[in-house]
């Protein structure tokens, strides 16, 4: 299986009509997240379809799109009811 690694994807879409097809394609590659902010455990493949769909939606002199990689070398503070990120066996989409 290909290696997987934490990125940390956001955007800040000003029209709700991108806004809707972004929540889509991010739906698809989420472990969780909330509102304009999502955990994606991604292969290197994974994160090229992800930035490639992104592309599609967003318009660049608007819109903003971050991809960070979150390393596995620091320590991880969870507060409040959060839940540490996991990268699941499986994955349904439904």
């Amino acid at each position: 299986m290909a290696a997987r690694q934490l990125f940390l994807a956001a955007y800040d879409i000003g029209e709700a009509r991108r806004l809707r097809k972004a929540l889509d394609v991010m739906k698809q590659y989420a472990t969780g997240g909330q509102k304009s902010v999502f955990e994606c455990f991604l292969t290197a493949p994974e994160k090229g379809r992800l930035v490639a769909e992104i592309a599609q939606v967003i318009e660049p002199s608007e819109d903003r799109f971050f991809l960070i990689p979150i390393g596995a070398e620091g320590e991880m503070r969870i507060l409040g009811i959060a839940v540490r990120p996991s990268d699941p066996p499986f994955y349904y989409a439904g």
